[in-house]
């Protein structure tokens, strides 16, 4: 059995997010780069399952620019058999990701594609739901836990009231939660051996699909700085506090 993992280049979430002065974006000059959190769970699934002898071969995809191949290298550091970039000099969005990624399943014939619920950048969470919606798979979003059951996966997953049990058949799409494991961190020879290993690149426009935006950006800012707290003596001044902002 393949597995196709999916894995985007973000702003590392240890970084501070600044804003660019004219309001168009986050400013990504000069500053450190990381594979999504959520992708790196979806990898560690993706290799756990081929350490338990369910999967033959782990291939790690991303959609972006050059720079993305760091992130593909880190991918096979952890153990990925095979890497893929579809270059593409701006990152589509989410459906267009979707469309892409629908063109490499079908050229690769894997029976699980594995994407991290969502991207710390702009938290659509949506590309795994559209890539299971064009392929007609089966798909179990936001995994907490999985256990592979024949031709089948038994997913736990995280809803807003609760953990939901369900099982899906495969072919299917999982799209990961953090919950789902911890990623383990890659070894310096591994590093180095990756460094070496080929990556597939093709162009995104080879595939014969429009990406052009649906969106427009409008406008971004920084949220807006939070009020300093106050130290009150007792019950009484504090009631009295909320009363004056009036939150009574």
């Amino acid at each position: 059995m393949k597995v196709l993992v999916a894995v985007k280049r973000v702003v590392d979430y240890n970084v501070r997010i600044r804003v660019k002065s004219d309001g168009s974006g986050v400013d990504t000059d000069n500053v450190v780069m990381s594979m999504n959190p959520f992708d790196e769970n979806g990898l560690e699934e993706a290799l756990r399952m081929k350490q338990a002898g369910i999967a033959t071969e782990v291939i790690a995809v991303s959609v972006g620019d050059e720079k993305s191949q760091d992130t593909l290298r880190s991918a096979l550091a952890m153990g990925a058999d095979r890497a893929i970039l579809i270059k593409a000099d701006q990152t589509p969005e989410p459906l267009g990701i979707a469309k892409l990624l629908a063109k490499v399943v079908e050229q690769e014939g894997p029976q699980v594609a594995i994407l991290g619920k969502q991207a710390i950048d702009d938290d659509s969470n949506q590309t795994g739901q559209m890539l299971a919606a064009l392929l007609d798979w089966s798909q179990g979003t936001f995994a907490s836990n999985a256990e592979f059951d024949g031709d089948a996966i038994n997913l736990t997953r995280e809803t807003d009231t609760g953990l939901e049990t369900i099982k899906i058949s495969l072919p299917a799409v999982i799209t990961t939660d953090l919950r789902l494991n911890d990623p383990r961190l890659p070894k310096l020879p591994d590093i180095m051996k990756a460094k070496k290993k080929p990556i597939d690149i093709v162009d995104a426009s080879s595939y014969g699909i429009d990406l052009s935006p649906r969106l427009e950006v409008v406008s971004v800012a920084a949220p807006a700085e939070r009020e300093p707290g106050i130290i009150v003596a007792d019950a009484a001044e504090l009631v009295n506090k909320l009363k004056e902002a009036g939150a009574l």
